[in-house]
């Protein structure tokens, strides 16, 4: 895969990801006052990193055909294009006397800090695109 679609598939994936993360901090908004509920947050850098390490992994291994599945089987590099996100539940903290642990404050600066970041990535899609378009003029 050559690095133009790496890229663009990646900053899609991270706008889809931010999408998510803004969802689940309004839902957490939302429910602010909700007894007992646990605020939410999105996990996916983490395992996205881990993808990659074990691909850069795998340029300097030994390459091993495994032709029966009985033979032992050895670890294949993460796909990165198979990591999704997930919804993580804080269930560890409370922070008001009835359980509830999202603190609105937090949410609204973390929505914003959201809008932020799903701006410069497209405006990052726009340059990867604009690159593309002055190459094609030439």
């Amino acid at each position: 895969m050559n690095t133009f679609t790496r890229s663009v598939d990646l900053l899609s994936r991270a706008m889809d990801v931010n999408s998510l993360r803004y969802q689940v901090s309004a839902n957490n908004i939302a429910n602010a006052e909700v007894p007992n509920y646990k605020r939410q947050t999105v996990s996916f850098e983490s395992e996205l990193k881990k993808a990659f390490e074990s691909e850069k992994d795998t340029e300097h291994r030994m390459q091993l055909t495994t032709t029966n599945d009985s033979h032992i089987q050895i670890e294949q590099p993460y796909d990165w294009k198979s990591v999704e996100p997930r919804r993580v539940t804080d269930w560890a903290s409370t922070a008001n006397a009835n359980g509830n642990n999202v603190d609105p404050e937090y949410e609204a600066m973390n929505i914003m800090k959201i809008q932020l970041n799903y701006r410069l990535l497209a405006q990052l899609e726009n340059f990867e695109f604009s690159q593309v378009k002055t190459a094609m003029k030439r």
